[in-house]
C-alpha cells in the first residue's frame, strides 16, 4: 500500500470508531451493535480499511497487545471484597463449567449447520465460549441488576476471556500441526499456560510496585509507566507461551486494586479513554474483515448456532454452576440471560481463521464470519431483551438513589445513618482510617480503595451511585473533588460550603453546587452536632419547627433532593425531610 492509502485507512478507522460510539450514545445501545456494521459495511466499500493490508503481520500482536490493556483495564475493576457468600463458588463453576459445556455444545452444533471439519469445528468451539467484560459491563450498567448478580457477571466476563484466549491458542496448535493430544497432556499445557500467565502477572505487579511505589511517579508519567509495564510485560509472555499475555494483564490490574500497597490512584480517566478508543478500533478493523461474499452461506447457520448457545448452552451452564447455592430462582435465571460475545471471540477467530486457512483446514474460512454473526447476534438479542427479562424476573435494583458520602466525621455518618432509614442504599468513603473504621462501626457500607476509583467511570456503574456529596471539614479538597469528580461522573456531585472568610487556596474561588444553607458549613455542622445536634427523618409537614435545617428531601418514589444555596425542594405529599435538629448544648457520643 502506498502512504496514502495507509493515511486514508488510518483515518478512517479512527473515525468510524470514534463516530460510532457517539451513535451509539445517542440511541442509547451498546456500541457493538452499531460498530460491527458499520465496521462491515465500510470494509466492503473501501479496501484501505482492510488491516491486514495496512499492517500486516504486525496486525495480530497488536491486537494481542491490544486486548491486554482492556484486561488490565478490567482487572482494575475486580474487587476481591465483593467475592462473599456463594459469589466465588458461582464464579468459579461458570468459568469451567461454562468453557467446558459451551465448547462441547458449539463444536457438535457447528460441524453440521456450518459444514465444518471436526477440527474447525473445535476450534470454532473454543472461539465462543468467551464473553467479556466490554460487552458485559455496559449491558449491566444500562439493565441495574441487583449487587450480587452484578459481581457474579462481571466476574465472569473478565476472567473468562483469557482463560478462552488460551484454550483457543492450544486448540490451534493441535488443529493446525495436525498432532493428536490426550486429555492429561493438553490439561498439562494448559496449566503451563495458566501458570506462565500467573508467573507474568506477578511480576508485572511488581514492577508496577516499583514504579508507582518506589519511584512515586507522577500522575501523567504514573500512567504512561502502567500503560508500559502492562504491554510490556504482556509481551513477554506471550512470546513464552501464545495468549498468555491476557492473565497476565488481569493479575497485574487484579494486584493494584486489591493490593493495599497499591493505595492510590490506579484507575485514570485515561484508561477508560484508552480502552474505549481500543475497543472502537478493534472493532471496526475485525469486522472489516468480514466480507458480504464469505457471509452468504453461513449468516443463517451461525445464526441458528447462537440460537443454541443462547437457548440451550447458557441456561445449561446457569443451572449447573449455579445448583446447591443460595442464588434464588429468578437470579439463576437472569444468570442464564446473559452471556454476550465480545472483543476477545473476534480477536482470536481473526487470529487463528487466518492460520488455518493458510494449513488447508477445511471450513476454516468460515470461522471468522461464524463469528461475527455470532457476536452480532448475541450482542443485539440481549442488548434488546436483558433489560425487560431483569424486569420481569424482579432482579433489578430498586429506582432509588444511592448516594456516595464522602467523609468520616461523626455527623456524616449519622446523616448516613438518617439516609439509610429513609429506605436509600448509602455508600461512604473515607481517607483516614479512623473515619473508615467509625463507618463501619455504624453498619454503613462503605466504598474500599480510593475515591475516584469508587465514584468515576465503572467504579460508579458497579456501585450504582445517583450522586455524590463531599462533606469532609477540608475545604479545599472539596472543592478540588468537585472539580476533578464533575469531569468522570455522569451523576450529581455537591460540596459542603466553605466559611465566607476561609483562608483556603481554592475552595473560596469555585463555585458549583453548594449544599444547605449559607451557615451550614463542614466546620459549622460538626461544630453543632459535637453541641447535641443530631440528623433525623420525618415524614414532611406544613412546618419546619424553629432551629431546625433541612438538609435533603427525600421524594415517594427514593429520590433524594439535596437543599443548596441556589436551591430549596418543595416537599410533597409522601415525602420525608432529612432535618438537622438543634444544639442541646452537650455533646453527643460516637456512633455505636
Amino acid at each position: 500500500m502506498t502512504t496514502d492509502e495507509v493515511l486514508i485507512g488510518v483515518g478512517l478507522t479512527l473515525a468510524l470508531a470514534v463516530g460510532s460510539q457517539i451513535l451509539a450514545g445517542r440511541l442509547r445501545v451498546p456500541a457493538l451493535v452499531v460498530l460491527l456494521p458499520v465496521g462491515f459495511a465500510a470494509g466492503a466499500l473501501f479496501d484501505d480499511l482492510d488491516p491486514q493490508r495496512l499492517l500486516g503481520t504486525a496486525f495480530s500482536p497488536l491486537v494481542s497487545l491490544a486486548v491486554a490493556v482492556i484486561l488490565y483495564d478490567a482487572g482494575l475493576g475486580l474487587d476481591l471484597r465483593k467475592l462473599k457468600g456463594h459469589i466465588p463458588r458461582v464464579v468459579v463453576r461458570l468459568i469451567w463449567v461454562g468453557v467446558l459445556v459451551t465448547w462441547l455444545i458449539g463444536t457438535a452444533v457447528a460441524m453440521p449447520l456450518l459444514g465444518l471439519d471436526r477440527r474447525s469445528a473445535f476450534m470454532l468451539g473454543a472461539i465462543l465460549v468467551v464473553s467479556g467484560p466490554t460487552v458485559v459491563g455496559p449491558l449491566l450498567a444500562f439493565v441495574r441488576p441487583k449487587d450480587r448478580l452484578q459481581h457474579i457477571l462481571v466476574w465472569e466476563g473478565s476472567l473468562i476471556d483469557p482463560v478462552g484466549g488460551i484454550l483457543g491458542a492450544l486448540v490451534f496448535h493441535v488443529v493446525a500441526t495436525g498432532s493428536g493430544v490426550r486429555f492429561r497432556t493438553g490439561a498439562l499445557q494448559f496449566l503451563a499456560s495458566v501458570g506462565t500467565g500467573l508467573a507474568g502477572g506477578i511480576a508485572g505487579a511488581a514492577l508496577l510496585w516499583v514504579l508507582l511505589r518506589v519511584l512515586r511517579l507522577g500522575e501523567v508519567l504514573g500512567t504512561t509507566a502502567q500503560l508500559a509495564a502492562v504491554i510490556g510485560v504482556a509481551a513477554v509472555s506471550d512470546v513464552l507461551r501464545d495468549d498468555t499475555g491476557l492473565i497476565t494483564a488481569v493479575v497485574m490490574g487484579l494486584a493494584v486494586a486489591n493490593i493495599r500497597a497499591f493505595d492510590g490512584p490506579a484507575r485514570r480517566p485515561f484508561f477508560e479513554t484508552l480502552v474505549s478508543l481500543i475497543l472502537g478500533l478493534l472493532f471496526i478493523s475485525i469486522s472489516a474483515t468480514v466480507t458480504p461474499d464469505s457471509l452468504r452461506d453461513v449468516a443463517f447457520p451461525a445464526l441458528l448456532l447462537a440460537v443454541v448457545l443462547v437457548v440451550v448452552a447458557r441456561p445449561m451452564v446457569a443451572f449447573l454452576s449455579t445448583l446447591g447455592t443460595d442464588l434464588p430462582g429468578a437470579e439463576r435465571a437472569f444468570v442464564g440471560w446473559m452471556a454476550p460475545r465480545g472483543i476477545v471471540a473476534a480477536a482470536t477467530a481473526s487470529t487463528f481463521s487466518a492460520g488455518l486457512v493458510a494449513k488447508g483446514i477445511g471450513g476454516a474460512q468460515r470461522i471468522l464470519p461464524a463469528t461475527f454473526v455470532v457476536i452480532v447476534a448475541t450482542v443485539t438479542l440481549y442488548g434488546l431483551t436483558a433489560s425487560p427479562v431483569a424486569r420481569r424476573l424482579r432482579v433489578v435494583r430498586p429506582s432509588r438513589s444511592r448516594p456516595l458520602l464522602v467523609g468520616g466525621d461523626p455527623w456524616v455518618v449519622d446523616l448516613g445513618l438518617a439516609l439509610r432509614s429513609a429506605g436509600l442504599e448509602v455508600l461512604m468513603w473515607a481517607g483516614l482510617e479512623q473515619q473508615r473504621e467509625r463507618i463501619g462501626r455504624a453498619g454503613l457500607e462503605l466504598a474500599p480503595g480510593e475515591l475516584l476509583a469508587a465514584a468515576t467511570g465503572e467504579g460508579a456503574e458497579l456501585e450504582g451511585i445517583t450522586a455524590v456529596y463531599l462533606l469532609t471539614t477540608e475545604d479545599d479538597f472539596n472543592a478540588l473533588a468537585t472539580a476533578v469528580l464533575r469531569a468522570g461522573v455522569e451523576a450529581s456531585v455537591h460540596r459542603v460550603g466553605a466559611p465566607r472568610d476561609s483562608l483556603g487556596v481554592v475552595a473560596p474561588f469555585i463555585g458549583g453546587e453548594v449544599l444547605f444553607g449559607a451557615g451550614l458549613t463542614a466546620s459549622a455542622l460538626m461544630r453543632r452536632h459535637e453541641a447535641g445536634a443530631v440528623v433525623v427523618t420525618r415524614p414532611a409537614g406544613p412546618e419546619v419547627p424553629d432551629g431546625w435545617d433541612v438538609l435533603f428531601v427525600v421524594r415517594r418514589n427514593g429520590r433524594l433532593d439535596p437543599v443548596t444555596e441556589a436551591q430549596r425542594p418543595l416537599p410533597g405529599p409522601g415525602d420525608s425531610l432529612v432535618l438537622l435538629t438543634p444544639a442541646t448544648g452537650r455533646p453527643v457520643g460516637p456512633p455505636s
